[in-house]
C-alpha cells in the first residue's frame, strides 16, 4: 500500500463541510498517544475503492459507517463531511493513480482529552490488478469460535459492525500464511459459513449465486452487493440465505469480494484445488470497475 492522501476532520465543529477538513502530508503526526483507536482500537472505519477519481458505492460505505457508529454508541457522523472528506480524497489520488482507495476512520476520541472523536480520511494505492483479473487465491476455513446466532444472543460482541479492533483477523491471517493460504472464510461453530477477515463470501451452487445473511453478524457487503446487482442484470440467480459448510465444499466456484480486491476467486480450499471461472471473474470485476457512485 502506497499512501497518497491524508485529511483530518473537525468532528467537533458545526461549520461548513470546507471548513472542517484539514489537509495534512500523509507522513505527518496525526494522533496523540492517548487517542482510543490506538490505545483501545476504539473505533470504526470504511474503505471505499476508487476509480478514475470516482468513489465506489459511496452511500453504501456511508450507510454502513452509521450503523457501525450506533452499534458502538459513537455520535452519529455527520453524513455531508465524510462524503465530502472521501470526495476530496478520492480527486487527489485521481493525479496519482487510475485506481486507489479512501479508508475514513472514527475513533471515540482521545480519552484525555475534550471528548470529540477523532476523524481522518486517508488516500492510498492499493496493490494493483490487471483491469477485471483479480487474482485467485488460496483459502482456509477457520473457525470463529462463535455460533451462527451470536448477533442476535450477544450484541455486545459487535458482529456486524465494521471496527478498528482488527487483531482477530490479523492473527487469522498469519494463521492462514502459517497454511501457505492468502485468505480465510470464517465458519460458526454449528458448521455454518460466515465472511472473510476483510470480504464477503460469493459461492455458486447449483447455477445459483449464494452468499449469507447479515442476521448471522457478517457485514452487509457493499461489493458483494453490487456483484449481486451485476449478476441479476445478466439473468443470473441470486440468492442469500444460511450456507453450511458442507453446501460450500459442493460448489463450483467461489468468490471473496471487497472493495480494494474486487471479486477475487478461490483457486484453493484447505488445499483441495477449486475450478475458477475467469470468464465470470473478468465480467464481475468489469461490472464493479465501471460503476460511477
Amino acid at each position: 500500500m502506497h499512501t497518497l492522501t491524508l485529511h483530518r476532520l473537525d468532528l467537533g465543529s458545526e461549520a461548513a463541510v470546507e471548513d472542517c477538513l484539514i489537509g495534512l502530508d500523509p507522513h505527518e503526526t496525526l494522533l496523540t498517544a492517548t487517542d482510543l483507536s490506538a490505545t483501545r482500537g476504539d473505533g470504526i472505519f470504511e474503505t471505499v475503492v476508487v476509480v478514475d477519481g470516482i468513489p465506489q458505492a459511496l452511500d453504501a460505505h456511508l450507510d454502513r459507517f452509521e450503523r457501525s457508529a450506533a452499534m458502538l454508541d459513537l455520535p452519529a457522523p455527520r453524513r455531508d463531511l465524510w462524503q465530502h472528506a472521501v470526495t476530496v480524497s478520492a480527486g487527489a489520488i485521481r493525479a496519482h493513480t487510475a485506481r486507489g482507495a479512501v479508508k475514513f476512520v472514527m475513533s471515540r476520541g482521545d480519552e484525555a482529552g475534550s471528548g470529540a472523536p477523532t476523524g481522518w480520511a486517508l488516500g492510498f494505492a492499493p496493490h494493483s490488478r490487471p483491469d477485471g483479473s483479480a487474482p485467485s487465491i488460496d483459502v482456509v476455513l477457520l473457525d470463529r469460535g462463535y455460533r451462527h446466532d451470536v448477533a442476535e444472543t450477544s450484541p455486545w460482541l459487535l458482529q456486524g459492525a465494521k471496527t478498528l479492533s482488527y487483531a482477530v483477523n490479523m492473527a487469522a491471517l498469519r494463521e492462514a500464511h502459517r497454511r501457505g493460504a492468502q485468505d480465510v472464510v470464517f465458519t460458526s461453530i454449528d458448521g455454518y459459513v460466515l465472511e472473510g477477515p476483510n470480504s464477503t463470501v460469493i459461492a455458486r451452487i447449483e447455477g445459483v449465486y449464494t452468499t449469507v445473511p447479515t442476521e448471522l453478524g457478517v457485514l452487509p457487503g457493499t461489493t458483494q452487493g453490487d456483484a449481486f446487482a451485476a449478476l441479476e442484470g445478466w439473468g443470473a440467480p441470486v440468492e442469500t440465505r444460511l450456507l453450511s459448510v458442507d453446501e460450500l465444499r459442493t460448489a463450483d466456484a467461489i468468490w471473496l469480494c471487497s472493495s480494494t480486491r474486487g471479486a477475487a476467486p478461490v483457486r484453493s480450499l484447505d488445499g483441495e484445488p477449486w475450478s475458477v471461472d475467469s470468464l465470470v471473474t473478468v465480467r464481475l470485476n468489469d461490472a464493479l470497475d465501471a460503476r460511477k457512485a
